[in-house]
């Protein structure tokens, strides 16, 4: 485990202000909005969770102790230790006072927020930077993020002496028992302030609309969601962000649907045309692409374009582009064009004067005649 001193670059016994000062520093170098190498983001959580833990002032005595924030001791060294508990905690916890812990801490991580992020097919298909607003909390830029009135400064409370405890005698059936509650006046911090920011009324965060650009990959469908590192709200006294979570809407498209990571379009060609064949143009999300439709092309017949699909989100490569031909019948005839339909149909021995069914004959219909009839 990375020694959080080490990871923010400050002493052991650096001030809460010096420790506040190394995280902004290196948060602004390792920020994903502004480092995008492969390992800024990583370095970027570690720095954050060093600066959770030692600007709370709890933790960071329990992580001096025993060189781990969950309280167990990791050695030999820090004397004695058991199920997380040190001698002076146990022999404060019997005889009153809140122990080595001391009041918690202003700061607090901030939350993490959902918003959801519309896109086109097409950028679902090759992937896009998109840039979007997001209303959240961000670090009070009149204090920031101290809580105080520029100029001033948190004082120790004068009612618990900044142990952020009262006591108070209670007689029950054992005699009298001293209990301990968190202190009314400062809330159990330990320290007041008297002289509250006012832009963020002691809160060290206000409410801000700010932009970002994001990074939506190739081949994410609706419902993906993406997680952006410390891009959520801000803590409160200048906490950590939270996570960003952004989830995709993909729009409908008024010519292709996707199916998988294949889509499917309809094309309208003649009824020569099919029967003929010919070469025409499609506009695809890759540009025009010339379609050869082959003499005696039927209706419903598909047409598979290779890799024109979408891109797989996770692998290489992308789908197919299904064209489902649909053969177009006129529907309204001059005399010279229904003249040239009736002498086509008499040389091929085309006239139609008795309904026939297609299984009748030859063909996919009659073969699956067969294939019942035998079962």
């Amino acid at each position: 485990m990375s020694n959080h001193y080490d990871v923010l670059g400050v002493s052991r016994d650096a001030t809460a202000e010096e420790i506040k000062k190394a995280y902004r520093k290196l948060a602004r170098k390792l920020h994903p909005d502004v480092n995008t190498g492969p390992e800024a983001a990583e370095q970027f959580k570690q720095v954050s969770h060093a600066y959770e833990v030692l600007s709370d002032p709890q933790k960071r005595r329990v992580y001096d102790t025993t060189g781990n924030e969950n309280g167990t001791d990791s050695g030999f060294g820090g004397g004695y230790s058991g199920a997380g508990f040190a001698f002076q905690d146990i022999f404060e916890t019997f005889f009153g006072g809140q122990g080595s812990a001391g009041p918690p801490s202003r700061t607090r991580r901030g939350q993490d927020a959902l918003i959801n992020v519309r896109i086109d097919l097409k950028d679902a298909v090759f992937g896009v930077n998109k840039k979007i607003e997001v209303d959240t909390a961000v670090v009070c830029p009149t204090c920031d993020g101290s809580c105080c009135r520029p100029g001033t400064s948190p004082r120790t409370c004068d009612i618990c002496g900044g142990s952020g405890q009262v006591q108070r005698a209670v007689r029950s059936i054992l005699g009298q028992v001293m209990t301990a509650a968190p202190c009314g006046s400062c809330q159990g911090f330990g320290t007041i302030i008297p002289d509250p920011c006012n832009e963020c009324n002691g809160e060290g965060r206000i409410r801000s609309r700010r932009s970002l650009t994001i990074k939506i990959p190739a081949g994410v469908g609706t419902g993906t969601r993406i997680q952006l590192a410390g891009q959520g709200e801000s803590g409160t006294a200048g906490g950590p962000q939270g996570d960003l979570y952004v989830e995709i809407r993909v729009a409908p498209d008024k010519n292709f649907i996707r199916e998988g990571d294949d889509l499917h379009v309809t094309m309208a060609v003649p009824m020569t045309a099919a029967a003929l064949g010919t070469d025409v143009d499609m506009d695809t999300f890759d540009g025009t692409q010339s379609l050869n439709i082959k003499p005696g092309t039927q209706a419903g017949e598909i047409i598979t374009l290779k890799g024109l699909g979408v891109t797989h989100l996770r692998g290489y490569g992308r789908g197919d582009l299904k064209v489902h031909v649909h053969v177009e019948t006129p529907t309204r005839l001059d005399s010279e064009q229904e003249e040239l339909l009736r002498q086509l149909a008499a040389s091929r021995g085309e006239q139609f004067t008795e309904g026939k069914l297609a299984g009748s004959g030859s063909g996919v219909f009659a073969r699956l005649r067969d294939k019942l009839g035998n079962l």
